[in-house]
């Protein structure tokens, strides 16, 4: 199946990493400060559409996507979900910036893709310049906080981490319809509308294969596991994200109104784990790029540029 073209101007990649390959785009100013964006579930690298190109007048930008989904190769699983682990992920994102010539580079992650940078930066101290992390909590304060509240909200987690095959079963009944429900139920809108619908057939392409499916299972349960270990150990050491950090999340999306924070904001949860961090909310529900890109390049850009 042939997908739109999203990103104009930008070349196309599929390099080996380790026992993955890494589907990617690159573009942007040749010798430019290096941007990665990651994204998260259930999407693809398509979700940075909208910014990939503003943000390529002053960035080399590498927009790839994580293993198990999109066109980057699907590992197969290992004990204790370790092929999936945000560990691992990074690796990657490490590894293929070493190889298009970057060791160092500023990071934006959204949802999962989020969860790979903080812990790029907590793995690879001295790799990062610059993290942005877009409407998450650490998977450690998610998994701790886990009341009733919070599993209504983000019963996913729950429900994908459950043991193989369970939810890809179930899923695999109508993966389109529970694609396009879990979009829909993040935004504020409650619907469909901010996503552009050539996106919109990128993200339902890689669902469709059930390869995919399972990988982001693992990916979950991984989170259930080995993610949240490797966070656990992180704070008990009292290891600490010492790049610059910025946290942008929306108004109506995941982590807000976290109950942990008397204003309502995440905040105070990320200056636990990070040793400058600065942050603030954008009119949106969970997909602060697509929702409101406007706001979120205003918010990324003065950030990533200083």
């Amino acid at each position: 199946m042939s997908l739109p073209d999203l990103f104009s101007g930008f070349e196309t990649r599929s390099m080996p990493v380790g026992d993955v390959a890494i589907h990617c785009r690159v573009g942007g100013l040749a010798g430019a400060a290096p941007l990665v964006l990651l994204h998260g579930y259930p999407q693809t690298h398509a979700m940075w559409h909208r910014l990939a190109g503003p943000l390529a007048e002053r960035f080399r930008v590498v927009v790839p996507d994580l293993r198990g989904y999109g066109g980057s190769s699907v590992p197969e699983d290992r004990p204790g979900h370790a092929a999936y682990t945000k560990r691992a992920m990074a690796e990657d994102i490490v590894r293929l910036m070493a190889d298009l010539g970057h060791d160092r580079f500023s990071l934006v992650g959204h949802d999962r893709g989020a969860r790979v940078g903080y812990r790029l930066a907590l793995d690879h101290p001295g790799r990062l310049d610059r993290l942005a992390l877009l409407d998450i909590v650490p998977t450690a304060e998610m998994w701790s906080g886990m009341d009733a509240r919070l599993a209504l909200k983000v019963y996913h987690w729950l429900f994908l981490a459950q043991p193989a095959p369970m939810p890809e079963q179930l899923i695999g009944g109508a993966p389109i319809p529970y694609l396009e429900h879990t979009l829909a139920s993040w935004t504020k809108a409650k619907n469909l509308s901010a996503f552009d619908p050539a996106a919109l057939d990128h993200y339902r392409a890689s669902y469709a294969d059930p390869r995919r499916r399972h990988a982001t299972c693992e990916d979950y349960r991984a989170g259930a596991g080995p993610d949240r270990t490797h966070d656990e150990a992180d704070r008990a050491a009292g290891r600490l994200i010492g790049v610059p950090t910025l946290v942008l999340w929306g108004a109506a999306g995941i982590p807000a109104g976290d109950p942990d924070v008397e204003t309502g904001s995440p905040l105070a949860t990320w200056r636990r784990w990070c040793r400058q961090v600065e942050g603030q909310p954008i009119d949106a529900g969970h997909f602060l790029p697509e929702e409101n890109p406007a706001a979120t390049l205003a918010a990324l850009l003065p950030f990533l540029s200083r």
